[in-house]
């Protein structure tokens, strides 16, 4: 299968006196597995929508290999979109679904209608889309449902139905927005893994719309973070976890939400945290907030002292939720394995310094020093 690059500069979009989208920078390599993650409202259907046809920018282009299809008709982008809806034919059987866009590429009208078309249709061509259907409909193991309808299919059989579609097409990228969203979470676990799998196979571009931050860092190679319109940081799923850009990453990448802390800045750089001095430094003064993942808190003989208020067990991890002393408002959550004895009452936070993230009053991420070593 031919993969190909997608390239956006300058992609600006509104509705009325709305602006969905601010000016959007963005390289998707040939055969990455790209995804668009971000909260409802923050433009990346949009932009999905955009880099289809189904959307015209304001501003800005959309280039396809290097060549630019910004007033390109859709069908003529060679891309294939699969929605969530799945948008199957329910008076179609899976191979006939499967079929259509093959059939609507390269037959004639005439060729199409069900009695005509029996005399007309050219019978090598029709053989070539019923190669091409049998082997995506091989590749994503569905060959035994090729004569069954939509209805008596399940959620991802139906899902894969509308994969097989796309493929035979043998597009330049492969557009999902939020397909796995109708399945259950068994299901949508197993077609994270269906769908992961299937890229590494085809080695294809595939650029991918979600909410759900496990499936954007469990599948992608990269993954841009969208924010209001904006690219709040472009990255590996390992950088946005562990050098958030800002707040907002941090606050939106990794489950349970990462721990944000008040802090100071005094005139030397030094912080001071809940009336402690840490041996961080940085190099201005001021209000602060510092991030803590929940693996890096741990139950220590001195610390933050806080009293227990909630457990959740999940498998071979334990979250605890403590309530600092000192601000009953603040709330940090650790994890910790599950086989050793449940903590209960007051217990004392620990954790190393250069595990902390610092954000600025801007909510940007801030270089910190800790002794002879740089805190990126």
């Amino acid at each position: 299968m031919t993969s190909q690059s997608v390239t956006l500069a300058g992609i600006g979009k509104g509705f009325g006196t709305t602006t969905v989208l601010k000016g959007i920078d963005l390289e998707i390599h040939a055969g990455e597995f790209l995804s668009l993650v971000g909260m409802s409202g923050c433009g990346k259907s949009t932009l999905l929508r955009i880099i289809a046809g189904l959307e015209t920018a304001d501003t800005g282009s959309v280039r396809i290999d290097g060549e630019d299809v910004t007033g390109t008709d859709p069908t003529d982008r060679n891309l294939a979109m699969v929605f969530q809806s799945y948008a199957l034919y329910p008076h179609m059987s899976v191979r006939q679904n499967i079929a259509t866009p093959l059939r609507m590429r390269r037959l004639r009208l005439i060729d199409r209608l069900p009695l005509l078309g029996r005399l007309t249709a050219p019978r090598d061509t029709l053989r070539e889309i019923e190669i091409a259907v049998e082997h995506a409909a091989e590749l994503l193991q569905i060959s035994a449902l090729l004569d069954r309808k939509p209805a008596q299919l399940s959620g991802g059989q139906r899902q894969r139905v509308a994969l097989a579609r796309a493929l035979v097409r043998n597009p330049a990228a492969f557009l999902m927005d939020e397909p796995l969203s109708n399945l259950d979470a068994k299901l949508r676990a197993h077609m994270r893994d269906e769908l992961a799998a299937l890229h590494k196979r085809l080695g294809a571009t595939f650029i991918y719309v979600t909410h759900d931050q496990v499936e954007a860092m469990t599948m992608s190679d990269r993954i841009a973070l969208m924010s209001e319109g904006r690219i709040e940081q472009l990255g590996t799923p390992e950088e946005l976890y562990r050098r958030p850009a800002n707040l907002t990453v941090a606050r939106f990448i990794g489950a349970p939400t990462i721990n944000l802390l008040p802090a100071e800045s005094m005139a030397d750089g030094r912080l001071r945290l809940m009336g402690e001095m840490l041996d961080l430094r940085v190099r201005q003064a001021g209000p602060l907030t510092l991030g803590l993942r929940a693996e890096d808190l741990h139950l220590a003989a001195t610390g933050l002292p806080a009293r227990v208020t909630r457990i959740e067990t999940h498998g071979a991890d334990r979250y605890v939720s403590c309530a600092l002393l000192a601000d009953e408002t603040l709330s940090l959550t650790l994890r910790q394995s599950a086989s050793g004895p449940a903590p209960a009452g007051i217990v004392h936070l620990g954790f190393a310094q250069d595990a902390l993230h610092v954000f600025g009053p801007d909510g940007q991420r801030l270089t910190a020093r800790l002794l002879q070593k740089v805190v990126a």
